[in-house]
This record gives C-alpha cells, sequence and structure tokens, in this order.
C-alpha cells in the first residue's frame, strides 16, 4: 500500500476525470479503480502524468494520466499545436504535421484523433492512409516541408503498450529545447483546453505518393547493384510481426532487385494482438522462430524481422555447422559499417570528409574498424534523436554514411533521420548477395571481421522495476553507483569513470577531464584494465534500469568462436556477481 499521503493525491487527481468532460467508458474505469480495495492500479494509472522520454510518450493503454488513451493523447496533441502555433506564427504558407501509425490496438484512432486536433488549431495535416514505417513519418516531413510530425507507436513493447513520437521539422524525434518546452505546453493543458473537432478540409490522406518516392530513395543507397544481379536469386525470408513493415519491406526487397523473397504469412496479418508471438520485438529468438522454421524448411540464405513500426531489424543466419543463429544487435550494426566502409572504398565513393555514428552504448569493435579505415566516428547518446543530431550539424559540410545502436536500429541514409528497418534489410540483403557471391555467409563475414578487429561480447541486463516504487528503486541503484563506484568489477580493476550526468571522467588516480556532449544525461560508464566496458542507465521508455555489458576476448581462428563465446560468458557472470544483477 503506498502511503496515505500519495493516495490522497491520486485519489483526487482520478476524481476529476469523472466529470462530464471524459466520456462514460473512461468514468466507468476510473470509477472501478477508486473503488477497489487494492489501489495499486489506481496509483500506477494516476501517481504521474505520461512524459516524453528517449522515445517520446508511451505507456501501458487505459484510463488514467499515466496511461495512453484518448485524453493523454489529446493533451499532447494540444499542446504539440499550441507550441508549433508558438514557434511557427506568421509562417508564410501556414504549419503543416504528419500523422503516422502502425498496427498497435488504437492506433489509428489516436492518430485520427490526433489530426482532428491539430486541423482544429489551424494546422495543416497529412495524414497516412493506413498503418506505415516510422522511418517514412521522418521522410514524409522533410519530403513534405512540415513542422513537425508524430506516430503512434510503442515500436517493440508488449500488446497492452501504445505510444507516441514526436518528430520536428527535420525530420528528427524533438530534442531540447523543444522536448522541455513541449511538456510545459502539455502540462498547461486542461481538458476541456483539448479541441476534438476537426476541419476536415485542413486533413489530407496520404499514400502511395509518398511511399514511391520514399522507396525510390531507399533504392538509391546500394553501394553494389551487381552483386545483386549476379545473386538475385538470394533466398530470404521475411516477417514483419504483424506490423507496419508488410507494407514496404517486401517491396522494397523487389525494388533492389531480390527475386526470391518468402514472407511469414501467418505473421503478415496486421493484428495489435500480435498473435503469433509472446512480444512483438526482432531481439527476442522467440519472436523469429516462424521465420526460422520457414527459413529451414526452403534453405533460406537469411532470415530478417522488423517490429511493429518497422524502425529495428531483428537477423539470423546459418553458423560454420548450418544451424541457424541469432545474430544480436551489437553484431548487426557492426556487419553494417564494415560494410559499408569496405566497399564504399573499393567502389571508390569513400571520401575523406565522411563519417559514421554509434552510440556510447553500442560495441567498441566499431571503433577499431573506423580507426583502421581512417574514417571519422561520433559517440553519441543513447536514441536515433542524437545520432539525427550528429547528421544535422554536418549537414552541407561531411556526409553521414551510416549510424546505429546495439537495441537493432541501424541508418544507412541521410534523407530519413530515424532508424529504418526498410532500409536496413534491403542493405541487408545486398550484404548476405556480396557474402554468397564469394561463397561465404553473414556468419562468415562476422568471423573475419572478429579476426582482423578483435573479439567482443556483449550482453545487456534489463532489471525490471514497475510503477511508482520500482521508479524510486531505479533511481536509488544510480546514486548508490555514483556514491560508492566499483573499484573492481568481474576480478579486473576499474580505470575509468565517465558520469554523464556530471559531464566527467575520472581515472583510477582520480584525475578528473570533462566529457564533451551536448547535455547531461543520467547515464555512468565503468571501464575496467581487461577492456571491459559496463554503461548502466535507466530506461527512457520502460520501467527498467538497463546494464550494457561488454567485454573483450580472444579468438586466434574462425572455429574459435565458440569458445571464445564461452569464455566471454564466464567473465559476463563475473561481471554480474560484481554488480549484483
Amino acid at each position: 500500500m503506498e502511503n496515505q499521503e500519495l493516495l490522497n493525491q491520486v485519489s483526487a487527481k482520478a476524481q476529476e476525470w469523472l466529470s462530464p468532460a471524459y466520456d462514460a467508458e473512461t468514468q466507468a474505469e476510473v470509477k472501478r479503480m477508486l473503488e477497489a480495495s487494492d489501489k495499486t492500479e489506481l496509483v500506477d494509472s494516476f501517481y504521474k502524468d505520461l512524459e516524453f522520454g528517449t522515445g517520446g510518450l508511451r505507456g501501458i493503454m487505459g484510463a488514467g494520466s499515466n496511461r495512453m488513451n484518448i485524453y493523454t493523447v489529446g493533451a499532447a496533441t494540444q499542446g504539440l499545436a499550441n507550441y508549433l502555433n508558438k514557434c511557427f506564427a506568421g509562417r508564410e504558407g501556414g504549419i503543416s504535421v504528419v500523422v503516422g501509425h502502425d498496427c498497435r490496438n488504437n492506433s489509428r484512432k489516436f492518430a485520427e484523433i490526433s489530426a482532428a486536433i491539430f486541423s482544429a488549431n489551424g494546422i495543416k495535416v497529412y495524414l497516412f492512409d493506413d498503418l506505415r514505417p516510422t522511418p517514412e513519418v521522418s521522410f514524409a516531413i522533410r519530403h513534405l516541408g512540415c513542422q513537425s510530425g508524430i506516430n503512434i507507436t510503442a515500436s517493440h513493447n508488449p500488446r497492452e503498450y501504445n505510444g507516441y513520437k514526436a518528430y520536428w521539422e527535420d525530420g528528427a524525434q524533438v530534442l531540447a529545447p523543444h522536448d522541455t518546452a513541449i511538456i510545459d505546453e502539455v502540462n498547461k493543458v486542461k481538458v476541456q483546453d483539448i479541441k476534438f473537432q476537426g476541419n476536415k478540409d485542413l486533413i489530407q490522406i496520404i499514400g502511395e505518393d509518398v511511399d514511391k518516392v520514399y522507396l525510390d530513395k531507399v533504392h538509391g543507397i546500394s553501394i553494389d547493384p551487381l552483386v545483386i544481379k549476379r545473386q538475385k536469386n538470394l533466398c530470404i525470408v521475411y516477417t514483419p510481426l504483424h506490423g507496419a513493415g508488410r507494407t514496404l519491406i517486401p517491396r522494397s526487397l523487389k525494388e533492389w532487385g531480390f527475386e526470391n523473397v518468402h514472407c511469414v504469412e501467418a505473421q503478415m496479418v496486421k493484428d495489435g494482438n500480435f498473435p503469433t508471438v509472446v512480444s512483438p520485438n526482432p531481439e527476442n529468438a522467440e519472436a523469429l522462430t516462424m521465420a526460422i522454421d520457414l527459413a529451414k524448411r526452403l534453405d533460406a540464405d537469411i532470415v530478417m524481422a522488423s517490429d511493429p513500426d518497422a524502425d529495428r531489424v531483428g537477423m539470423a543466419c546459418k553458423d560454420d555447422k548450418g544451424e541457424w543463429v541469432l545474430i544480436n544487435g551489437n553484431q548487426t550494426c557492426l556487419i553494417f559499417l564494415y560494410y559499408i566502409i569496405k566497399n564504399r572504398i573499393a567502389t571508390g565513393k569513400m571520401k575523406p570528409t565522411d563519417f559514421i555514428v554509434k552510440t556510447i552504448v553500442t560495441t567498441e569493435l566499431i571503433k577499431a574498424v573506423a580507426d583502421k579505415n581512417h574514417i571519422e566516428m561520433r559517440d553519441c547518446y543513447t536514441g536515433f534523436k542524437w545520432i539525427a543530431r550528429e547528421i544535422r550539424l554536418s549537414e552541407g559540410k561531411q556526409q553521414y554514411i551510416g549510424g546505429g545502436e546495439e537495441s537493432y536500429g541501424f541508418l544507412a541514409e541521410d534523407f530519413v533521420r530515424d532508424k529504418d528497418a526498410v532500409s536496413a534489410c534491403s542493405l541487408l540483403a545486398e550484404i548476405c548477395a556480396w557474402a554468397k557471391d564469394q561463397g561465404k555467409t553473414l556468419y562468415d563475414v562476422l568471423m573475419e571481421i572478429y579476426l582482423e578487429y578483435g573479439f567482443s561480447k556483449e550482453v545487456t541486463v534489463n532489471v525490471v522495476k514497475p510503477g511508482k516504487t520500482g521508479a524510486e528503486e531505479i533511481q536509488q541503484m544510480m546514486t548508490g553507483f555514483r556514491a560508492n563506484p566499483p573499484k573492481e568489477i568481474g576480478g579486473s580493476p576499474v580505470i575509468l569513470v565517465k558520469d554523464y550526468k556530471t559531464l566527467t571522467a575520472t581515472d583510477a588516480q582520480g584525475n578528473v577531464t570533462p566529457l564533451v556532449m551536448p547535455e547531461t544525461a543520467n547515464v555512468l560508464q565503468f571501464f575496467t584494465q581487461d577492456g571491459t566496458k559496463i554503461s548502466v542507465r535507466p530506461s527512457g521508455t520502460e520501467p527498467k534500469i538497463k546494464f550494457y555489458i561488454e567485454v573483450k576476448g580472444q579468438m586466434k581462428c574462425a572455429g574459435c568462436y565458440a569458445r571464445a563465446t564461452e569464455e566471454a560468458l564466464v567473465k559476463v557472470e563475473a561481471v554480474r556477481q560484481s554488480l549484483g544483477i
């Protein structure tokens, strides 16, 4: 039971939701929570308001200020509309936004309500006719010259979630100062302020007209079209996991020249209940079960999967024994950047000003590849809005050629400003074709990278702490690590601590140097003498604290991968014991 003061606060907040401003269904749901003997659900639903995190607004669907519903979505949209009308007041041609959505329950409803609210505030709306990938929404904002845009999606979260990604005029998710300024506007909105009655004259339905331009641009990033011509029969298995990838990814693969693409039919069905998977997350082996079964029957070359809003890509390929294995997000990002660098150099496309980007929690092997090939690599915070920021800062001066993060996101182009599974799946197929053209598999390519640049093993540990008490526990854990940073981890001395909240790096002798980053962040990193890197951060979108562990190992031959992995996992376990996770 929560303390009485908190209970009084949430009860008072919930009582406001019993006013006539809220519909009967919502009032009934709130009343049920108020009358329940166990107040846990009431507290979790009302103890705070949903806020923009690293991925925008995201939460469980239901009644309450801390839930995704037409009122929290409505307040977010009204607040964003108010902010746009302030920022772009008097703009010639007016203000316009793009509204998209994924396959989730209520996604179309939330998208249509948001479109109505924008239009009621005098803002022109380009509303997609049906579900579309997140990257296409980002593309459409730039393509149509809009000032903002939103996508209704909870990405790869479980089925009970939905979310709201907000974008700025550069097609990237909202950064400071706009993010906090929008939150301020949203917090001012009362339910009676939300203009639900739209202006149909200001809503324009878009679809194929944008699809075609976007897919043409995606096709333009192919590095070696000739290798695809030689390997057009590459056997590809793809699943959209019931989501938005079904609209464009098979079509993109066809446009690139791949003629032997097989979709998992049961998962090509649009369904927000995700009936064939436990969770629609391509990071999870379980989500790829049906695709791998089909791949075995077809003796396929590659399996690829996109999440519900088609910004993340997961993949599997055959190992040296012909067994299907999953390639994790760090390995995927590594393969992408290795191929882009190696083949841009080989085809004479690489320029001295080209650069790549990774996030601070992503494998350090990428830096080794960049350094050896004399390519600039930049580190940024977790979240593709930070990669988009690097692209924006160098626009017209340097060329971005690729960037990614460990959480299965990659962006191979600059005309989109968010991770893009449409282009990633297409480029992944090209990499597979390039490998096959040399009598190799993607697994062989990965082994070659390890042999040339060194071996590392990355494991992410998610410690889930739901609700208000969980949020407090996560805060206490971060405070504890800061107050008493570990002196050794997994038997190796800690030689460097980076604290992105204070933007300082402290070595074992106590010497402090500044970290140059655009703003502070609640992230800690520990580096040990044996090359281990541990990053700790609370998730910006889910009730958990994340530990990203990367350990170095020895791999002297392609057949030594299994042993190197075993030895690395022993190290990872020692790290977990040290950190108590």
